[in-house]
């Protein structure tokens, strides 16, 4: 058992670890930072978080350990256990602004969509690479579409669109690396286009159609729909180069920025930490990314080639939209900065992916 500790110890990868921590010490920070603004210094928010980092560690560290060839064997079984459970939340789940997605227990959220992104990702890198060998076909097409799109359905019932659109980022994503043929993309593209005007018929409520309509021209209604992104881009253009340092940012600090620890926590970095500090920022989300790439290279099989991009996927795609909803050149669609904003079911996921990948680095060094 020592010797296999020892081994795993030698063969990890410590900076893609370094990257992960980095950016989670960067939103303890500015969480800690968002309390400063509320007027008893109620720091349970912050306390949680670093209650939720310590957990995502170990899972991380276990996840190490656990195999990644018996997740994939497993898959179709993830698969089930996803769907039931946001089948489970739809009907005993908690309203939090008008979306029933989460369950409490003990005064604690889980958000089981952050649980279906790891399962999808699993279960499409097992499909993926059991085809790798075979031509892929407009059946084998067709299949992995369905799977996703019932678990996007069950999410959109919710109402958690964030969530949905990355559930079909990752999809795509996984579509393009298993290497299905071209006109299957534009079908794609096509396809979405005309769900979305179906959607925005009969299904958007009007707040979502808002917030498209926002983003189209937030400076038409600034005070109401486009309040939050016009704040953010006050909160951001205003950090300038090093910032108004932590504690001092004016928008998060008098309560102008909404959800500032969680969907506009980039904003707050901008203005507290500045063009620097966001460099930082961005420099460690490079790093991780740089670690995964690195590792590609030498991976020993198309389940672990397909997870590692597609997690990098997750994560970069994710991360993309929060900083384009930040700076106004993405609608808001209640989507997390990775790493850094608050909550406790998204640290979690992001910890075992880590882990995940680990694992798969790992194996990729040693015979074991």
């Amino acid at each position: 058992m020592w010797t296999r500790i020892k081994l795993y110890l030698q063969a990890f990868d410590w900076l893609l670890l370094a990257a992960a921590v980095l950016l989670s010490a960067f939103g303890l920070m500015e969480i800690y930072s968002v309390a400063l603004g509320q007027g008893d210094l109620n720091l349970l928010n912050f306390y949680k978080q670093i209650l939720f980092v310590s957990i995502g560690l170990v899972l991380m560290f276990i996840f190490t350990f656990i195999d990644y060839r018996f997740l994939k064997s497993i898959r179709s079984y993830l698969y089930v256990i996803g769907a039931l459970l946001l089948v489970a939340v739809l009907v005993l789940g908690s309203d939090i602004r008008g979306t029933r997605g989460w369950f409490y227990i003990a005064g604690f959220g889980i958000q089981p969509v952050e649980i279906i992104k790891l399962i999808l990702l699993i279960f499409l890198s097992g499909y993926f690479a059991d085809l790798a060998t075979r031509v892929k076909t407009l059946r084998h097409f067709v299949i992995s579409a369905l799977s996703v799109g019932f678990l996007v359905f069950l999410v959109l019932l919710q109402p958690d669109f964030g969530s949905a659109l990355i559930l079909g980022a990752i999809w795509l994503v996984l579509v393009i690396l298993a290497g299905f043929p071209r006109k299957y993309l534009v079908a794609i593209f096509a396809s979405a286009l005309i769900l979305f005007v179906l959607a925005w018929s009969f299904f958007f409520k009007p707040y979502q159609k808002n917030r498209v309509l926002t983003f189209v021209n937030p400076g038409d209604n600034a005070l109401v729909e486009g309040y939050n992104i016009s704040q953010a881009i006050i909160a951001v253009g205003s950090g300038s180069w090093y910032g108004k340092g932590v504690g001092l940012g004016s928008q998060s600090q008098l309560k102008f920025l909404p959800e500032a620890q969680n969907d506009f926590i980039f904003a707050v970095i901008a203005e507290e930490l500045g063009f620097f500090g966001v460099s930082l920022v961005l420099l460690f989300f490079s790093l991780y990314f740089s670690r995964c790439l690195a590792a590609v290279k030498r991976l020993p099989n198309d389940f672990s080639t397909y997870f590692v991009l597609g997690a990098m996927g997750l994560i970069f795609i994710q991360m993309f939209i929060n900083i384009g909803m930040n700076i106004g050149i993405m609608p808001v669609v209640g989507l997390s900065l990775p790493f850094i904003s608050y909550g406790g079911s998204s640290i979690f996921l992001l910890f075992i992916l880590t882990g995940i990948i680990e694992n798969i680095i790992i194996k990729s060094k040693i015979n074991y």
